[in-house]
């Protein structure tokens, strides 16, 4: 597949921002926002059942090939959650709202039960009836914190402890996380598939 310009299933400009420099200079990539303001309704029950539905919906509504990433954080003690509700676990109420009802779950948890992964996983279509979406998963894997720590990233980054750099993901540099990431992951994958590595 030749792409020079896809959109992005999402109106969060922190996956976009992300993604581009992921990708770099050789693919255009655009919000659905420029398209719409309609969000389609995540009714699947897994990650990749998502991004699919969303990635069809933005080639539906661009006309462009569509790349969907849905994400989210998955806690080893609380059977994967919030898993796909990560973005509304506080229902809608906000990133430190989702933080602070994750660190009241984890409360009593100690710290050799705190694993957890963000997981990533990417749908490419090249057009809203793609009959074989371009599938991409990635895993970051690490454990959640007492407290938030760091101001960089998003979402759950603050309460990511990333092992192997010894700080939490929202005090990695962008550069540094788009390298170690579950989105970095997937998209390297992708871009292997795209002839693009």
């Amino acid at each position: 597949m030749q792409l020079t310009e896809l959109v992005l299933a999402s109106h969060n400009a922190g996956k976009l921002k992300e993604l581009q420099a992921m990708l770099g200079e050789h693919v255009r990539v655009r919000s659905v926002g420029e398209f719409s303001s309609v969000e389609p309704e995540e009714t699947g029950l897994s990650f990749v059942e998502n991004a699919i539905l969303k990635a069809r919906h933005a080639a539906r509504v661009s006309g462009l090939p569509a790349l969907a990433d849905d994400s989210g954080l998955a806690v080893d003690c609380l059977g994967g959650a919030p898993g796909i509700y990560s973005a509304r676990y506080a229902d809608g109420q906000g990133d430190a709202a989702n933080n602070a009802k994750l660190l009241d779950a984890l409360k009593d948890v100690p710290d050799a039960e705190r694993g957890a992964q963000f997981v990533c996983a990417l749908a490419l279509v090249r057009h809203a009836d793609d009959p074989l979406p371009i599938l991409c998963e990635g895993l970051w894997h690490g454990s959640i914190l007492h407290a938030p720590c760091g101001d960089h990233g998003f979402g759950y980054d603050p309460l990511f402890w990333v092992a192997e750099r010894g700080c939490s993901s929202a005090e990695l540099t962008s550069i540094e996380k788009n390298q170690l990431s579950h989105r970095a992951r997937a998209m390297a994958l992708l871009k292997q598939r795209l002839g693009l590595a």
